[in-house]
C-alpha cells in the first residue's frame, strides 16, 4: 500500500542536506527512512538509522554532507509492481520500506510494511470451490486434490487464503468432494493460518456454484466465491467494495484475453473478396473464476443441485437483477493443466 503524498514527501531531503537534517527527519516522522533526491527529483539514495550510526562510527559529524552517509543503491520498485511481490521483496531482503520510483527514477511514493499489515478485518466470507476432480491435471491429481498441488512450495489453497487475509478476510468456507479428506487434514480449522475455515461436503461434484446451496445459513453480507485452482493478486476488498458500490447481485471478475490469428484473414461476401486483414488480434473478456454474490442470489439455487456460476448469473439476470463485470489487470493464472502448473512454479 502506497502512503499518502504528504507522508512520502515528508521523507524527502535534498542532496545538500546534512547528517543532522537526516536525524531530525527520522526523529520527527518515525518512518525509519529518509529519501535523498537531486534537484530533478531523482532518487540518489536513502538514509536509515543504521546508515547514520555507521557514518558516525566512520568519523562523520552532524554537519557532514548527507551524501557521505547515504546508501546509494537502495532497492526500489515501479508503481505497477504487485502488492504480493512487494511483500516478498521486503521479507527476502529483511526491510520494512521500499521507495517507489517511475521510469525516470523520480520518487512517486513508498511502500511500508506496517501499512501492508493494517488492512481492516472484513466480515465478508470467502467460499473456495475445491471439490473438482482435476481431470486435466492427471497424473498429478491421481493422489492429490488439485487445490493442494504445490506452487512455490505451498498449496494453491494456501496461496488463496493468504492473499485474501492480506485484505482482512478471516472467514473461509471450502467446498470439498474429490479427496476432500486430504484438504480437511491439511487445512484443518484454519488456526494454523490464523483464520477460520469451515467445510461444505459435496456428495458428488456440484459445479462452480451448486455447493453454495449447502451453506447452513445465508451470509449476512456480500461474499466472495473463488475457484480452488486460481492464483492471482487481485485485491478482494476492492472487488467487494466495487460490487457494493454498483448495487449488484452478482459480480464476475473478468480478464481481457488476446489471441492473434497466425494467418491472414480473407473477408468474403457471397463469393466476392471484400477485404483482407493480416493476422488479426481477437480480444475477449474471459471469466476469471472469482465472484461476489449478494446473499439474495442463494434463493435461486435448489439444495443439492449441480449448477455452474454462469447459469446462476443467468438466473439473476432473468430476475432483472444487476450482474456486472469487474475487469482485472492483476497477475492471474488458472492452474488447470500441467503446463499451467509448470508455469506457476517456473514463471518467466
Amino acid at each position: 500500500m502506497k502512503q499518502s503524498d504528504k507522508t512520502w514527501r515528508d521523507l524527502i531531503l535534498p542532496v545538500s542536506a546534512t547528517v543532522a537534517d537526516a536525524i531530525n527527519n527520522l526523529n520527527q516522522f518515525a518512518i525509519k527512512i529518509v529519501l535523498i533526491v537531486n534537484d530533478d527529483g531523482v532518487l540518489e539514495g536513502t538514509i536509515s538509522d543504521g546508515d547514520i550510526r555507521r557514518a558516525l562510527l566512520k568519523g562523520l559529524n552532524l554537519k557532514s554532507s548527507i551524501t557521505q552517509a547515504m546508501h546509494r543503491n537502495p532497492l526500489v520498485v515501479p508503481p505497477e509492481l504487485s502488492r504480493a511481490l512487494v511483500m516478498q521483496l521486503m521479507v527476502s531482503n529483511k526491510i520494512q520500506q521500499i521507495p517507489i520510483v517511475n521510469k525516470h527514477h523520480n520518487v512517486v511514493g513508498i511502500h511500508l510494511w506496517d501499512s501492508f499489515n493494517a488492512a481492516p478485518l472484513r466480515s465478508n466470507i470467502m467460499v473456495i470451490m475445491a471439490g473438482g476432480l482435476g481431470t486435466r491435471l492427471r497424473p498429478y491429481t491421481e493422489t492429490c486434490p488439485k487445490p493442494l498441488l504445490l506452487v512455490g512450495g505451498k498449496p494453491i489453497l494456501q496461496h488463496i487464503i493468504e492473499r485474501a487475509k492480506l485484505d482482512g478476510f478471516t472467514n473461509f468456507v471450502i467446498a470439498i468432494n474429490y479427496l476432500g479428506h486430504m484438504i480437511e487434514a491439511h487445512m484443518g480449522d484454519g488456526s494454523d493460518f490464523d483464520v477460520k475455515i469451515e467445510y461444505l461436503h459435496e456428495d458428488s461434484p456440484m459445479g462452480t456454484a451448486g455447493a453454495l446451496s449447502l451453506l447452513k445459513q445465508p451470509p449476512e453480507a456480500p461474499f466472495v466465491v473463488i475457484n480452488g485452482d486460481v492464483i492471482c493478486d487481485i485485491r478482494y476488498s476492492e472487488l467487494v467494495d466495487f460490487h457494493i458500490r454498483h448495487d449488484a447481485v452478482g459480480t464476475m471478475a473478468v480478464r481481457l484475453q488476446e489471441w492473434q490469428n497466425p494467418f491472414g484473414v480473407v473477408k468474403i461476401k457471397d463469393l466476392q473478396i471484400i477485404g483482407f486483414e493480416e493476422k488479426p488480434v481477437s480480444r475477449h473478456y474471459i471469466n476469471a473464476g472469482i465472484y461476489v454474490l449478494d446473499p439474495s442470489a442463494l434463493s435461486l439455487l435448489s439444495r443439492g443441485e449441480k449448477c455452474d456460476m454462469p447459469i446462476l448469473f443467468k438466473r439473476i439476470q432473468d430476475e432483472l437483477k444487476m450482474t456486472i463485470a469487474y475487469p482485472m489487470h492483476e497477475p492471474w493464472l488458472d492452474v488447470g493443466q500441467p503446463d499451467d502448473l509448470e508455469l506457476a512454479n517456473n514463471p518467466e
